[in-house]
């Protein structure tokens, strides 16, 4: 009778653990969406992002004329010596301040077509370093999934310790007073007792695996978790692994920013090659000279066209050309390394979230097969059949069962999200959170034009300030 209550107990009290739900519990859209808002390796790339897009503006710059001055005050003094007409001869010191001003205009007209090759390059650098901040949005997201779920199931496998500790407690309690009317033996007490600290040491390890898992979700999401609402089902995924792969080819960011990173270099070739080719400039200055001590003056300037260009230069020219085909050939074959590892990184998403999802049906079976054998044997101890150390055996073999069921689902959310971020979709707009869009475009229309000083300003200072910048 004593066993029948107490297996009514540790029933009851699995049921409730897993009908609690927190007031204030966490859900993992909500964790998705503080990850996006508070992670600094997103800020960081951003930032990297701004960088490359003054370069578009700074090529767009070396397009346009470029306007200069220079200025100079100088005081020269010195002496000289003369003979005088008594034949002696007399030192004479002479000073003189003069200043210098002028104004300097100049205005490549013409580099081989580099210049203009340049912004180009500089746009695809642009696009790419777009797509590996969506690789680094798709890694902050997924590393807030897998914490979120690591302290889901840390949390669920500490609730089930603690229920193991009092049930076992209870055991070792009726196993004692069993003994002391002769039902037992000493050796039956032993054995729930040994049972009893083992299972306080498994929860020990279990409340410090939470702590350990706990501080990693600070870092992933930025607070610690009040409370955790497991998801109850999985995200939309691809139909087939054939579609997931020819979806991954088309949207991943890794194969968008290695497609970029080739046009850039294909670019770089014609670049190296417009080294070769003369250069046409339009110069011209103004300026206004004085002399203070001899009210001399002067002012003029000039306007001329200069052409240069490479004669020999060593081979060093021909060299640069060859290494720009290296490097776009290099690129090339990147990419196709790339696309292979992106399909076999579907496939392998694919493959561990089938054997999650064969695990939980299994687990599942484990659990309902390990609780009908505690019952019965149970129910064969009562009868003098079996042993308190049988009883302890398939206690915690239902524990065991019910721990891995755990892990299961777990390990099942965590493959479906990594399945999503082989594909390219795990992204804050894939997943629909509500969080403020980053658009990555919004900067770059600001300055792709090189602006200095204009209205645009105003626009780019709110820019920086909703970015926290500035």
């Amino acid at each position: 009778m004593a066993r029948r209550t107490m297996f009514g107990m540790f029933a009851g009290a699995v049921l409730a653990v897993a009908g609690a739900m927190p007031a204030a519990a966490d859900t993992l859209a909500g964790a998705l969406s503080n990850a996006y808002i508070n992670s600094g390796l997103l800020d960081q790339n951003r930032a990297v992002l701004r960088a490359a897009d003054e370069d578009v503006a700074q090529a767009i710059a070396s397009l346009r004329p470029v306007l200069s001055w220079s200025g100079e005050v100088t005081r020269q003094y010195g002496s000289s010596r003369n003979q005088g007409l008594a034949g002696d001869w007399n030192w004479t010191a002479s000073t003189s301040n003069d200043v210098t001003a002028s104004l300097i205009a100049s205005w490549t007209i013409y580099q081989g077509g580099s210049r203009v090759k340049q912004f180009y390059a500089a746009r695809e650098a642009v696009l790419a370093t777009r797509a590996s901040l969506v690789s680094v949005e798709q890694q902050v997201l997924y590393d807030a999934v897998s914490a979120f779920m690591e302290v889901s199931r840390a949390m669920e496998i500490v609730q089930l310790r603690q229920n193991n500790v009092r049930v076992i407690g209870e055991e070792v309690r009726a196993a004692r007073d069993r003994f002391e009317v002769g039902e037992v033996t000493r050796t039956d007490v032993a054995a729930a007792e040994a049972a009893l600290a083992e299972a306080r040491s498994n929860l020990a390890a279990a409340q410090g695996q939470l702590e350990i898992n706990r501080e990693i979700y600070k870092a992933a999401i930025g607070n610690f978790p009040d409370g955790i609402v497991t998801p109850a089902g999985l995200p939309g995924l691809p139909d087939s692994v054939s579609a997931a792969k020819t979806r991954a080819l088309q949207v991943h960011p890794d194969i968008i920013q290695l497609r970029h990173a080739v046009a850039a270099n294909d670019i770089g070739v014609e670049i190296a090659e417009a080294q070769m080719k003369p250069t046409v400039q339009l110069r011209g200055t103004y300026g206004v000279s004085e002399t203070f001590d001899s009210r001399a003056a002067s002012r003029g300037g000039s306007v001329g066209i200069n052409l240069s260009g490479p004669i020999y230069q060593g081979g060093a020219l021909a060299s640069q050309v060859r290494q720009a085909m290296a490097d776009r050939d290099a690129a090339r074959a990147q990419l196709y390394t790339a696309s292979k590892r992106v399909e076999q990184s579907v496939g392998s998403s694919y493959a561990q979230l089938r054997i999650a999802q064969a695990s939980l049906r299994s687990y599942r079976e484990q659990v309902r097969a390990a609780r009908v054998a505690f019952d019965g044997i149970r129910e064969e101890a009562t009868l003098g059949a079996r042993t308190t150390l049988d009883v302890l055996d398939a206690e915690q073999d239902l524990l065991d069962a019910r721990a891995a069921l755990i892990s299961a689902q777990v390990d099942q959310t965590i493959a479906a999200y990594a399945v999503l971020a082989s594909v390219g979709q795990l992204t804050a707009e894939a997943l629909n959170l509500a969080v403020p869009r980053y658009d990555p475009a919004e900067y770059y229309n600001l300055v792709k034009t090189a602006p200095s000083t204009s209205e645009q300003g105003a626009d780019l200072d709110r820019v920086l300030r909703a970015l926290g910048k500035n």
